[in-house]
């Protein structure tokens, strides 16, 4: 039985986490053998300030700025 547990940047919508759960579990099925009802996986949605990316938080880092504003939008 695979458990699979993602985390994510606040803010991706119901529709963006139930396509990537069919898509994690078809591929869970199809590379692992697993029976589809026994995929679990877990959503844990983090903020930008208790994640760092090289040591940068992702609330402070110029780079990632789109994305974070993009779903602070949300």
């Amino acid at each position: 039985m695979p458990n699979i547990t993602v985390e994510l940047l606040r803010g991706r919508t119901l529709e963006q986490r139930r396509e990537f759960a069919r898509a994690v579990a078809d591929n869970a099925v199809e590379i692992l053998g697993a029976r589809r009802q026994d995929v679990r996986m877990v959503f844990s949605e983090i903020t930008p300030d208790i994640v760092a990316n090289g040591g940068v938080l992702a609330s402070e880092d110029e780079s990632r700025a789109g994305v974070v504003a993009s779903l602070a939008d949300d």
